[in-house]
């Protein structure tokens, strides 16, 4: 009898125990569980390298100094280059909010805001967007329009879906090979992207998803757009085919920065050595 009553007594707290922790009332946490070597080896597994940081601009004293800079930061900022990294060496996951620091970056890069005021003048010559009107008002309606694309392209492209598809927006460079293999890769990022985990080849959904996203998105600040489908489709390709000269500058930019002795980081310098556990 005394035994029941014992193992009753057992039960109810125990049911207590539960009930009080579940209304948030703290407990002593449980020893930590020792890893088990299975565990360990998995983590070891998937150790990833960081990329270096990039060349310290202000260090230049060329010509063109800032040009050189602006230039040098938008190429390299999207741009892996294999030779800092060891055989079979992962690249580390970039997380949310660096993708989504790597947008905005994109959108306020001098170039791209340079960009958005070169392509408003040409379309205050032409009239395009003829609403808009002329003058100061009409030029800073189509500077911020143009503004507001390009932005939304960064969005899409570099932080929304990468983040749904779990694909790196970074373009990475063959870096060796014979020029014309390089170039039919540097045109080819525009189909073929990397996966966040491991770095497997995977459809560059990003590219074609998020171009489209933003020509769509345009039509609301571009009133005078032409509707349907194929401006949209040529708006599309325009972009695509920009994107990809753009991967080819930067597959073949540290020729063009050792040929004028610009600063860059190349292989030759020491790879920086920080290695930690890939988390996704």
């Amino acid at each position: 009898m005394a035994h029941r009553i014992s193992r009753k007594l057992a039960e109810i707290a125990l049911i207590g125990r539960s009930l009080w922790g579940g209304v948030g009332l703290a407990q002593e946490p449980d020893p930590p569980t020792p890893p088990q070597p299975a565990q360990i080896q998995m983590n070891a597994a998937t150790s990833c390298v960081q990329p270096p940081p990039m060349v310290s601009w202000q260090d230049y004293n060329g010509k063109f100094a800032k040009i050189v800079g602006i230039v040098g930061r938008k190429v390299e900022r999207k741009a892996v280059h294999p030779p800092h990294y060891k055989a079979g060496a992962v690249l580390c996951t970039l997380k949310a909010k660096d993708k989504f620091w790597l947008s905005v970056q994109e959108s306020y890069d001098p170039l791209t805001i340079l960009n958005a005021g070169f392509s408003a003048g040409i379309g205050q010559a032409e009239n395009t967007d003829h609403s808009y009107g002329q003058g100061a008002a009409g030029y800073g309606k189509r500077l911020g329009a143009n503004f507001a694309g390009q932005a939304s392209s960064e969005f899409f492209t570099v932080f929304a879906y990468p983040l749904i598809f779990k694909e790196d927006p970074r373009y990475y460079r063959l870096a060796h090979g014979s020029g014309g293999r390089r170039l039919l890769h540097a045109m080819g990022h525009v189909f073929v992207a990397h996966k966040d985990e491991d770095g497997r080849p995977m459809f560059n959904f990003s590219e074609w998803l998020g171009t489209t996203s933003a020509v769509v998105l345009s039509n609301t600040y571009h009133p005078d757009n032409k509707r349907g489908f194929a401006p949209a489709a040529q708006n599309v390709g325009l972009s695509v085919a920009s994107d990809m000269g753009f991967n080819v500058l930067r597959e073949f930019w540290p020729e063009v920065a050792r040929k004028f002795k610009l600063p860059f980081r190349d292989q030759n310098e020491p790879p920086i050595q920080t290695t930690i556990t890939a988390t996704n």
